[in-house]
């Protein structure tokens, strides 16, 4: 029999931990409760989370630090992350999704919506799965080993960025609404707001470096991957560099 989905939920305030605790442990979750981002770490370092519940405001290291520090570290980057805050400012929300957030809900919160958020990260799987390689120009997506290319040189993607690349290119030159990605690229959910679409994309243009360009905004419509943009290859660009410096 399979075990219930491990949360961790890290919140100083002992009080609405328990209340969240009781809550998840009524609705199949297995609730795990640290007060600050040191006992979080412990808890992570004996036994990966299937999520963890993240309180923006905690003793020491925010919140947001601490999805900043565990979204570079390649054991955990891979958890979900769902951001509970009293913040409600859409700058706020953006800072939270920036720092690696996968979700993001304002404090006071009902159980049911703070449930189906849980299980809306936790069945967030692409539906087209990255199985095999695809290339669309120089461009080059391996599913088989986590790994994108442009020319032949290796680019940093990030776990999300890469699914949402892989559903890009296999899809090219077709427009795509911000709820059509999240539905196909984050999952069948209604919670998410699109913004974490758009400050995905933003990242995904960032990983890509020349290659970003690929991707288009389509204005009132969403995004378009197209092997129609002008970009240099990166032989081209490599070249002019060396003949800057030899100027």
């Amino acid at each position: 029999m399979r075990n219930p989905p491990r949360v961790l939920i890290v919140e100083d305030e002992s009080a609405i931990a328990e209340l969240i605790a009781v809550n998840l442990r009524h609705n199949g979750l297995s609730p795990i409760w640290a007060e600050d981002g040191e006992a979080a770490q412990r808890e992570i370092d004996s036994v990966l989370p299937d999520v963890i519940l993240l309180d923006w405001m905690l003793p020491g290291q925010s919140g947001v630090s601490l999805a900043k520090r565990w979204r570079a570290d390649p054991r955990i980057k891979g958890v979900p992350i769902v951001m509970l805050t009293a913040r409600s400012d859409e700058g706020d929300k953006v800072s939270g999704l920036d720092a690696g957030a996968d979700d993001y809900i304002t404090k006071p919160f009902s159980t049911q919506e703070l449930l189906a958020r849980i299980r809306a990260v936790l069945r967030r799987r692409s539906p087209e799965q990255a199985l095999d390689s695809v290339s669309v120009g120089e461009l080059t997506l391996d599913g088989a080993t986590y790994r994108v290319s442009f020319g032949g040189q290796a680019l940093k993607v990030g776990p999300t960025e890469f699914k949402l690349l892989n559903y890009l290119m296999r899809h090219a030159e077709r427009v795509h609404s911000r709820s059509q990605l999240l539905d196909k690229v984050w999952g069948d959910h209604v919670f998410i707001e699109e913004r974490t679409v758009d400050v995905h994309i933003k990242r995904l243009r960032e990983a890509l470096g020349d290659a970003g360009a690929m991707v288009e905004t389509v204005r009132g419509a969403g995004y378009r991957f197209t092997s129609q943009a002008v970009l240099p290859t990166p032989a081209a660009a490599t070249a002019g560099q060396n003949a800057s410096a030899a100027a």
